[in-house]
């Protein structure tokens, strides 16, 4: 039997990828269908949790104590900084965990991700500030920084393999929406819990009390109680089987010594294209959490809306449920008509979506401070993220898809991460350049150049629905 899966080539299969499947749908994994979604939705909220909780310190806490004390602006530059090391390590940990994903199996290579994330991110609530050791505590807040970013680079595509190639037959896109969820649930968990701490102990962001008790000690505990929710995942990451197209693949003796290469050798144009077609979702996200966060707080002098940070946040949290509402109905849209179409209208959406930015953003149109219109700025974050739930629910099928299973959990984590440093990594900033030289309807622009580009890809990218995650499907028996 040929055992090259340079292409991904088989006949199409309308189910799920040749897995064995019972009469009543039920495939022979060795663990209840329950226990593999909730490894997948688990790991993917504590791992965007721990990403986030990050985020919202390196706006509001980092800059006060983990650098010198004088330039606020500069202190805060270099928070960011850390926060966009990340970035950079997202490709490298899909490089990393790819490789072991696709030679050791996608098991124990999803615990090494969760671990690599989960200590990290413990041990930044372990850290000594900057008036306790100096430079110190900065460079070792940019290696755990980094150190996260090298776990949610192995950790996405790992969760989305897992539940891709477990998936029941005709359902695969509504089985990947699972970890998809893990986004606007780790986002909600790590916001809310700072806006309690925030509002429990009277911390005041414009005016902070450096010897208060948030300062001190209490801004650790989101950090710290990241080691909670690790234990959880692991314990139930570590009952859980190899997938069966992963086993099928080690019995064919179908693996290759080096992922990497064969994947850049053999799917390179998957590579780009799964870059691409993930480009919009990332800028459309940024641009409704990070950018649209600073838009809003920042003062009417730097061209902001003057929104108190509480009063933005709790907008904000209100449109994530939004988001996460959405994410299952684009699952179920992309197993019903097909991930191509699907997509295709969503993000020619997204264009229409950018071309009103100045209508719903303006300061003319939507007014600041106190004269903020708060309706109009709600109903265009839940808008904005409907739309993130809708394109952002069938990426973890559509990717894997794209990739053979010798190269799958590296192919697809090399799209998903490296499109994150064109589509995350850059947006706030360019954002915030076209505010300051342009105008706001400039962003709105922004997202609809991003999102011709994702069309353009999704017009030459195959449909996917029908694939067979076996590659050498018509000569594989089956279980």
């Amino acid at each position: 039997m040929s055992t090259d899966l340079s292409h991904g080539s088989s006949t199409p299969d309308p189910g799920a990828g040749a897995v064995d499947v019972k009469d009543d749908g039920t495939k022979e994994l060795g663990v209840p269908r329950s226990r593999v979604v909730l490894a997948s939705l688990m790991g993917t909220t504590i791992e965007f949790y721990d990403f986030y909780v990050y985020a919202t310190a390196a706006v509001s806490v980092f800059p006060l104590i983990f650098f010198a004390a004088g330039d606020e602006g500069a202190a805060l530059l270099a928070s960011m900084a850390t926060f966009g090391a990340a970035f950079v390590a997202r490709p490298i940990g899909s490089v990393v965990f790819g490789h072991f994903g696709d030679r050791i199996g996608r098991k124990a290579t999803l615990i090494g991700s969760l671990l690599t994330m989960g200590i990290a991110t413990f041990l930044i609530g372990l850290l000594p500030t900057y008036y306790q050791i100096g430079l110190w505590a900065p460079a070792l807040l940019t290696i755990m920084r980094f150190c996260q970013g090298l776990g949610l680079g192995g950790e996405w595509s790992g969760a989305a393999l897992l539940a891709t190639e477990t998936a029941a037959k005709g359902k695969r896109a509504w089985a990947a929406m699972w970890p998809q969820l893990g986004a606007p649930i780790g986002f909600l968990l790590a916001n809310g819990l700072f806006l309690i701490l925030t509002l429990s102990f009277n911390h005041d962001s414009t005016n902070p009390d450096m010897d208060g008790a948030f300062l001190t000690w209490v801004w650790r505990l989101p950090f710290l109680l990241s080691l909670v929710m690790v234990a959880v995942g692991l314990y139930v990451r570590l009952r859980l089987q190899e997938t069966p197209v992963f086993q099928r693949a080690v019995d064919n003796d179908e693996r290759v010594k080096a992922p990497l290469g064969e994947v850049f050798r053999k799917n390179w144009k998957e590579l780009i294209l799964g870059t691409f077609i993930m480009l919009a979702t990332y800028v459309l996200f940024y641009l409704m959490t990070t950018w649209i966060l600073s838009y809003s707080i920042s003062s009417p002098e730097a061209s902001g809306l003057g929104v108190p940070y509480a009063d933005f946040l709790v907008l904000q949290l209100i449109g994530i449920v939004f988001f996460a509402a959405f994410v299952p109905v684009a699952g179920w849209l992309a197993d019903k008509f097909g991930r191509k179409p699907t997509l295709i209208v969503i993000t020619t959406l997204l264009v229409l979506f950018g071309l009103t930015f100045g209508w719903w953003l303006s300061a003319g149109s939507i007014g600041q401070g106190n004269e903020l219109n708060t309706t109009q700025m709600m109903i265009f974050l839940m808008v904005g993220m409907a739309l993130m739930g809708l394109t952002f629910g069938p990426m973890s099928a559509v990717l894997p898809e794209l990739f053979p299973t010798n190269t799958r959990y590296t192919g697809s984590g090399i799209a998903y991460n490296v499109s994150s440093i064109l589509g995350a990594a850059l947006t706030p900033f360019v954002a915030q350049w076209l505010v300051l030289n342009f105008s706001v309807a400039h962003v709105g622009y922004y997202l609809s150049f991003a999102s011709v580009l994702t069309l353009i890809a999704l017009i030459i990218a195959p449909e996917t629905k029908t694939k067979s995650l076996d590659t050498e499907a018509e000569t594989v028996t089956l279980p």
